[in-house]
């Protein structure tokens, strides 16, 4: 086997990790329901089935990344294999919300170690700038046929096997993806690995958990509670104690001193809204389409694909938009489908027409697709090439952030309707009226967006003195010069 050969069939494999990642998030979503039949599960339980994955992923990607970088890139990635796996069987066979909650944690970790590190090995053998930039749209046409594949595949698989069968389906692709990695990818290093900071790990950690356990359980026990309370002492303390600790280290987890440069906060805040505003979009067209419309995992799987169909296509023309006439226009683009895309729902019924359901999640697609790219521009344009991995790890973090937020507050809203649990299912109006806030909060997100095209640079200007980075919504690499 020749060597060009061999560097795609990195890529395929590399390929194959982040479609099941991005797979299990989606297929996961569709499921909720069944889930929630069977084990008599309210909303609120089942949020903690999809952000106890988001927010592990979150609270260790950047250092899944920087470990890798130090033991050695296979080496990680093939753990992350093994420890992903172990966590889907765990799922397969939970019996309860607290071993399904747990074994969900346990596939964060195994997926914290895939996203970044596979993009980190494809970047280290793929070192021509031609094939590298092929090969970085070759990797986000992927990352969104997982989004148009999962609530299809996953709707197929609930319908004929039941919702245990979407975690039993990753372990033969877990299986080859192991076999072929100890065949054709190649052990590598960086040449000065970073620190690992623990201590900022740590906080970072408690940090997440507190403000997603505080929006998932405060509609429960009350904003004003002791709890809650509680959990507010918890997250100020984290916050501080977390820049105190980033402060004074030589190679922090988070470089807080890039959060002073306009462009990349408002970025940070655009990859969060982004994700808030799909994984909101997911869960409440979930619930809507299968417990007020009565349609099938399958059925309602399919609705969906207009979003992963626009979000596929969009993706690789707005990387080609932001070299062209850099990432202000993209960035509006987001802002306004997404932006439509919830004013379209903002009046949900129990009998609002199928394609206006389309339409909303058609312009949701667009508004994702459209922004990945100019956002991961925006958060490292001006930026020394040396600390390009560090923005973009941030900006990757801060999507899994959105996406654990966008599950909570999502949640909140429909919990109330859905108290008796989904085994009996709420009053169709009630919940689809219970819907409405959170469509109007998928609004917001896009005019929040057009914000943070405002602060994006104009121009190529940023992206024609530097390496431009690209990024498929989980890790950010340099890919070369234009």
């Amino acid at each position: 086997m020749n060597e060009k050969t061999r560097r795609w069939w990195v890529l395929a494999i590399c390929c194959t990790s982040i479609f099941l990642v991005g797979l299990d998030t989606t297929v996961v979503n569709v499921a909720l329901p069944s889930i929630g039949r069977e084990l008599r599960l309210g909303v609120r339980e089942l949020e903690w089935t999809v952000d106890a994955y988001t927010l592990v992923l979150a609270s260790l990607l950047i250092t899944s990344g920087a470990l890798a970088d130090r033991v050695g890139r296979r080496r990680v990635f093939r753990i992350g294999l093994v420890v992903f796996g172990l966590g889907s069987v765990g799922c397969a066979v939970a019996p309860d919300l607290d071993v399904l909650v747990a074994a969900r944690l346990l596939q964060g970790v195994g997926g914290s170690m895939l996203s970044p590190v596979a993009l980190a090995i494809v970047v280290g053998v793929i070192t021509d700038p031609r094939e590298r930039a092929q090969a970085i749209g070759i990797w986000a046409a992927v990352f969104g046929l997982s989004m148009a594949a999962g609530p299809v595949l996953g709707g197929a698989l609930i319908a004929g096997l039941g919702w245990r069968a979407v975690f039993w389906a990753s372990l033969p692709i877990i299986g080859t993806v192991l076999a072929l990695s100890a065949v054709y990818v190649p052990e590598s290093r960086a040449a000065r690995p970073r620190r690992l900071d623990l201590p900022g790990q740590v906080l970072l950690s408690i940090l997440v958990a507190a403000v997603v356990a505080v929006l998932i359980e405060g509609p429960r026990v009350g904003w004003r509670s002791g709890w809650s309370i509680g959990g507010y002492a918890v997250i100020v303390a984290a916050a501080l104690a977390f820049a105190r600790v980033q402060a004074r280290r030589v190679e922090p987890l988070m470089e807080l001193g890039l959060f002073r440069r306009l462009p990349f906060t408002a970025a940070v805040g655009g990859a969060v809204v982004v994700f808030l505003a799909l994984n909101a979009t997911l869960l409440l067209g979930t619930l809507y389409l299968q417990q007020v419309r009565g349609l099938s995992p399958l059925a309602a799987g399919a609705v969906t694909l207009p979003m992963a169909f626009a979000a596929t296509v969009c993706a690789p023309l707005s990387g080609y938009l932001v070299g062209r006439v850099g990432p202000r226009m993209p960035l509006r683009l987001a802002g306004a489908s997404i932006a439509v895309g919830g004013a379209l729902l903002v009046g949900i019924g129990d009998r609002t027409a199928l394609p206006v359901l389309l339409a909303a999640y058609l312009f949701a697609g667009i508004g994702v697709g459209f922004a990945n790219a100019p956002i991961t521009n925006t958060a490292v344009s001006g930026l020394p090439p040396e600390r390009s991995g560090v923005a973009g790890g941030i900006a990757s973090t801060a999507r899994q952030v959105g996406a654990a937020l966008g599950i909570a507050l999502a949640g909140g809203l429909v919990a109330g309707p859905s108290a008796g649990g989904l085994a009996a299912g709420p009053a169709a109006g009630g919940l689809a009226a219970a819907t409405r806030p959170g469509w109007m909060l998928v609004a917001i997100c896009g005019a929040l967006l057009l914000l943070v095209a405002q602060a994006s640079p104009v121009g190529r200007r940023a992206g024609a003195e530097r390496p431009v980075v690209a990024n498929t919504g989980r890790a950010a690499v340099v890919s070369g010069r234009r």
